[in-house]
């Protein structure tokens, strides 16, 4: 499999150093509010649910939206660190991550506005079986915390913008 990781992406990386317009991508996502607090929603042609846990006025049917940031953030590190691997010809044997995020509910309540409603802190441990040295799984954990997509988002300031759009519900009957 890590052969498989390591032709593909030494295929794009060739294919990006001829033409770098085409490293820019998009990806979408679209989530529509169900029955109470729960939320499909869908990516390319993937659908994944939503929900809260009872405390927050849910069914507990799903996780909720700011544990999916946690498994988000620990995916994509295991992702980074197998196509990485792949690409230094770095054995792993596997690689788990662990994540933790601590939240004041009084925030997202709207009970104390100097309280931020995400995340204060979060944590990832990050557990490698490997027979490679210490030195060269350090310096690629290193590698790998400079270039994880998530772990850039969540981590640094970046421009997020939204727009509301109101429709009559006499409108959407044709």
């Amino acid at each position: 499999m890590s052969e498989f990781v390591k032709q593909s992406l030494g295929t794009l990386i060739q294919e990006l150093k001829k033409d770098a317009d085409k490293a820019q991508v998009s990806f979408e996502a679209t989530s529509v509010l169900e029955e109470g607090v729960s939320v499909r929603s869908t990516v390319r042609q993937f659908e994944f649910k939503f929900d809260e846990p009872e405390l927050l006025g849910g069914k507990d049917g799903a996780p909720n939206p700011v544990e999916y940031v946690l498994a988000s953030l620990g995916s994509c590190q295991a992702i980074v660190y197998r196509a990485l691997a792949s690409l230094k010809g770095i054995q792993l044997e596997s690689v788990t991550v662990k994540t933790k995020g601590d939240l004041n509910l009084q925030g997202f309540l709207g009970l104390d506005s100097n309280v931020r409603p995400g995340y204060e802190k979060i944590e990832f441990e990050t557990i490698i079986v490997s027979d490679e040295s210490p030195e060269k799984l350090e310096r690629l954990a290193q590698q790998v915390d400079a270039i994880c997509p998530v772990l850039d988002i969540i981590s640094k300031p970046l421009k997020v913008e939204g727009k509301l759009t109101i429709k009559n519900k006499h409108e959407l009957v044709g």
